[in-house]
């Protein structure tokens, strides 16, 4: 009997059902918020009969977790960090992969008076002047990045008691903002999830300063050898291939597309 037992967990052990080979990602709140992935992921894992392992979190950890070895790819939102982590080493096979743009929301009320179609910078100066509150990530993710560069641009330095680090996703961030009438940063696929739990409106959009591109990043095998390469060339392969860009299209929230995508462009 014992020994029936043992061949019979030896076997369910190396099994190719439960044998799975795993692919290890760190993204952003912003593109799981969005619920991308959760139409993107499951057609790799049939295809390929693996099993991913996401981990959402700020693009700056997210890059992290790539330096140490961590993840095995990177699915992230900053440019000029992206850019740094591939010519320190730590990233290969670097894609753009879709693009959005970042929306500043807030109470329809609208105190600060901030135009629909005004410059980012403009709206900003508007919350600084009337000192309404904003809520910041404060998380070093892209959308942070982002959103400090912005008020960089305003030639302004955000500070206490109206401008609010709270260190949360994006999905998080909304909430908050929408439970203290506050003003946020928030990429539009992330609004759109959520446009339905909140009261929150778009109040300022389309400067070319709000654009967000999202690119994908092997974790280079050279600088950690047991990452699981092949597998993430292939996800990488998936996302950037006409079957990804075509799921990427067709996602809509309220009849609206939350990503454009950019990888049949290269």
């Amino acid at each position: 009997m014992l020994k029936s037992l043992l061949l019979i967990s030896v076997f369910l052990i190396f099994s190719p059902v439960y044998a799975q080979d795993k692919l290890r990602i760190s993204t952003t709140t912003s593109t799981e918020n969005s619920g991308l992935l959760n139409l993107l992921n499951p057609a790799f894992e049939e295809r390929y009969k693996v099993q991913l392992d996401i981990i959402a979190v700020g693009t700056g950890k997210a890059l992290r977790l790539g330096e140490n070895g961590d993840v095995d790819v990177v699915f992230v939102h900053a440019p000029s960090a992206e850019l740094k982590f591939v010519n320190e080493g730590y990233g290969t096979d670097r894609h753009a992969v879709m693009h959005n743009d970042f929306v500043l929301i807030g109470p329809k009320s609208n105190t600060a008076d901030i135009e629909l179609n005004q410059t980012i910078v403009r709206a900003l100066e508007k919350i600084s002047q009337t000192q309404l509150a904003f809520i910041s990530r404060g998380d070093d993710s892209g959308t942070h990045k982002k959103e400090l560069l912005l008020w960089q641009q305003a030639e302004i330095t955000p500070a206490k008691p109206w401008y609010l680090e709270v260190g949360q996703g994006m999905g998080a961030v909304i909430t908050i903002a929408d439970e203290k009438l506050a003003y946020t940063l928030t990429d539009r696929g992330t609004y759109l999830a959520y446009k339905d739990k909140i009261d929150l409106i778009i109040l300022n959009e389309g400067d070319k300063a709000l654009f967000n591109p999202y690119h994908i990043i092997a974790v280079n095998p050279a600088k950690h050898p047991h990452v699981n390469y092949q597998l993430a060339k292939k996800y990488i392969a998936f996302v950037t291939g006409t079957e990804g860009q075509k799921l990427i299209a067709a996602y809509k929230k309220h009849g609206e597309q939350l990503f454009y995508p950019d990888a049949l462009q290269e």
